[in-house]
């Protein structure tokens, strides 16, 4: 049975939703999507590019994900790495992985993400 990935979940605290959107849209350049209208009291955002969506859950009792995180690859990324940085979150560099251009950093509420350089098409 094929499998594809088709979001993934972070958390946030209540209320973190205008800072999110900020960042995911405004620093990552995303796309917000409408949640569907049973899950909207729930509060949080979806955000889209391309085929990857990033679902932000509410959740009491928030601790951001220092460790667990989503891997993006992206077209360009030392173009992002400069909008994070110039955002004042951090871009920490990871060359541990050889032949894998990738950084971290950390979003608003401190959850742990990954982006990659993407292998160029054909």
């Amino acid at each position: 049975m094929e499998m594809f990935l088709h979001h993934v979940q972070v958390s946030g605290p209540s209320g973190c939703e205008d800072d999110m959107r900020a960042f995911y849209v405004g620093v990552l350049g995303m796309t917000e999507v409408t949640k569907p209208e049973r899950l909207q009291a729930r509060g949080g955002a979806w955000f889209r590019s391309g085929s990857a969506e990033v679902h932000v859950g509410i959740e009491e009792g928030f601790v951001p994900a220092r460790k667990a995180h989503p891997g993006i690859a992206v077209a360009h990324l030392e173009a992002l790495a400069a909008s994070v940085e110039a955002a004042g979150a951090p871009v920490t560099w990871d060359d541990n992985i050889p032949g894998l251009r990738r950084f971290h950093t950390a979003d608003p509420v401190g959850n742990r993400l990954e982006f990659q350089q993407a292998a160029p098409t054909a």
